[in-house]
């Protein structure tokens, strides 16, 4: 009888890279759907415009490469590099946008590099940042959110505006779109005005901006998901969380009315999408357990610094990208202890 015999190991893993970011997508159903809610079909057609162009510059790529596209498309990491481009866009951005985001990502940050797993920098942050710094004006189309009482495109006025550039004749893109709460509450107050008085805009929610508050608050249950099947570690959010929140409470508490309180802070913008989602990225994050937890902490204060003092409303991607330069360096200084080994000061 002839037996076989297999090399170790001899356990499977519990989970693939399909697997893991499957559950992430997943996770992300209520947060973009609650978008959607909000913001309207934007919100969708930059998500499946910058999904198509990830997976088919993926492809394309991996076929130049003499790479198995298969396999390699079939992990699903194209696939949500792009959903997460498309969260992260103004809903009312030309598609144009979308696409060269998306490109740029996949082909510059990711496949140039390596591919899956060799990417220095998180690709989406990196499409995001591309089109932020290159189209500064059509990254401020952002629309009224729903219960403002302001008007709102249809799902056939929406394709039409992205897709060729048409509105109603009846609306301008000025009556359309406004600032962020974020952006609205740093033009206000480096213009003199208190919170109390910014306050009064209706743009502003119960603890954060109208709109964004409940999409945080879905993004952050989805989180709290990953973390509960042990998709992502804790130590990622909880730093980057904590970073924000000790930074504004410190200035908060120094002056209430020319602060945004830790609550708003965290419940505005993209915080919450960027603390379990983007930055908690495997490639380009740390790797060691209080690595974890300084680079988080790095991008919290970063994104509060660029909120307060910088030139864009919104820091996450910066703070992402800053802190996936120092990556390696947390990591070299942050090893665990080696069982059965002294350290060198012993």
């Amino acid at each position: 009888m002839e037996f076989h015999s297999y090399s170790s190991p001899h356990l499977s893993p519990a989970s693939d890279v399909s697997v893991v970011m499957r559950r992430v997508l997943y996770a992300l159903g209520p947060g973009l759907v609650c978008a959607w809610w909000f913001f309207g079909w934007g919100t969708l057609f930059n998500v499946l415009l910058t999904s198509l162009t990830a997976v088919a510059a993926e492809g394309i790529m991996l076929r130049l490469r003499h790479r198995p596209v298969g396999p390699q498309l079939s992990d699903n990491s194209a696939l949500l590099t792009g959903v997460l481009l498309g969260l992260a866009l103004p809903p009312l951005a030309p598609w144009w946008v979308a696409v060269i985001g998306s490109l740029f990502a996949i082909v510059v940050a990711k496949q140039l590099y390596g591919g899956l797993g060799h990417n220095p920098f998180n690709p989406a942050m990196i499409g995001y940042v591309v089109v932020l710094i290159s189209f500064p004006r059509e990254m401020t189309y952002w629309p009224h959110a729903a219960g403002t009482g302001m008007r709102a495109l249809s799902l056939i006025e929406s394709l039409d505006w992205s897709l060729l550039g048409n509105l109603p004749q009846d609306v301008s893109l000025d009556a359309l779109t406004r600032a962020t709460p974020m952006d609205t509450a740093k033009t206000e107050l480096g213009l003199g005005n208190t919170l109390s008085e910014i306050r009064t805009d209706p743009l502003f929610g119960g603890f954060g901006g109208h709109g964004f508050e409940w999409i945080n608050l879905w993004f952050l249950i989805g989180g709290l998901w990953l973390l509960y099947t042990r998709t992502i570690r804790w130590q990622i959010p909880v730093g980057m969380l904590a970073g924000l929140f000790g930074m504004s409470l410190i200035f908060f508490v120094s002056d209430p009315d020319t602060h945004l309180s830790p609550l708003f802070q965290l419940f505005s913008g993209a915080t919450m999408l960027g603390a379990f989602f983007i930055a908690t990225d495997p490639v380009s994050a740390s790797t060691t357990p209080r690595g974890r937890i300084i680079y988080g902490a790095g991008i919290g204060i970063i994104t509060f610094l660029i909120r307060t003092w910088g030139g864009y409303p919104e820091g996450i991607a910066f703070g992402v990208l800053l802190m996936n330069m120092a990556a390696p360096t947390i990591d070299y200084y942050t090893q665990p202890r080696v069982f059965g080994h002294q350290r060198d000061e012993e």
